[in-house]
């Protein structure tokens, strides 16, 4: 089953203006007994900064949200890193075993401006101290919507795939009103139930999770999902 993938992006990321408080943080690493990375987009801003100032501390452990950032910071040099063994999320992360005693524990989260909060406040909530070091900017790109809707329109897109419910906010704002009309009949496939949830909350109707996580589990779904309608149309 062959599928004709159009790229729109939906999330903008940009450095931080002021990197003054990342660096000092950095010069900090010392004090620190985990360093945990919500995204690629977390290692690839700050592993230069550091690695341009400083080496690693010893004692220092790495943490990654998912297996695409556990293989950036491989890209950097770090082999051990700690990551969810099932879904890729802060709330596989947070079921390892590693992180459940974290009494004295001194935590520092690299991530984006206004990141989800449940892994800082649910490590605290087991006795570490956290502090967040905020190394690139998310945003809503400026972008023009027309050749997507006249695609959409002429029936060449029969599904979306969203990633993070921070996009699907953004991707509903950016497509305006015919937009929203043609997403609410488009099945939507995503790998997280969070946003999956997202979605019913915004009024979406054909959404369907993926069994599995990572890209292998939403190309099954998409293999499943049109196979099936194959089917049922024969």
């Amino acid at each position: 089953m062959d599928g004709n993938p159009i790229l729109f992006p939906v999330l903008e990321i940009t450095d931080v203006t002021d990197l003054s408080s990342l660096i000092a943080l950095i010069n900090r690493l010392d004090e620190f007994d985990w360093a945990i990375f919500v995204s690629p987009n977390a290692v690839n801003k700050a592993m230069p900064l550091i690695n341009e100032r400083r080496s690693l501390p010893v004692q220092l452990k790495f943490a990654a949200v998912g297996k695409g950032s556990a293989d950036t910071l491989k890209q950097h040099g770090i082999e051990q890193v700690l990551i969810p063994t099932e879904h890729f999320d802060s709330e596989a992360l947070l079921k390892r075993e590693e992180l459940k005693n974290m009494t004295g524990q001194r935590v520092v989260i690299f991530r984006g401006n206004g990141g989800r909060q449940l892994m800082g406040e649910t490590l605290t909530q087991r006795g570490a101290i956290v502090e967040y070091a905020e190394c690139y900017q998310r945003g809503k790109p400026n972008i023009d919507t027309a050749p997507l809707l006249t695609a959409w329109s002429q029936g060449q897109i029969q599904a979306v795939i969203i990633t993070s419910s921070e996009g699907l906010h953004n991707l509903f704002d950016i497509i305006g009103k015919l937009g929203q009309q043609l997403l609410k009949s488009t099945p939507i496939f995503t790998v997280h139930e969070r946003i999956a949830q997202t979605a019913r909350e915004m009024g979406l109707e054909k959404i369907v999770k993926a069994s599995s996580t990572g890209d292998e589990g939403l190309l099954e779904s998409l293999q499943a999902y049109f196979k099936g309608n194959q089917t049922r149309a024969t």
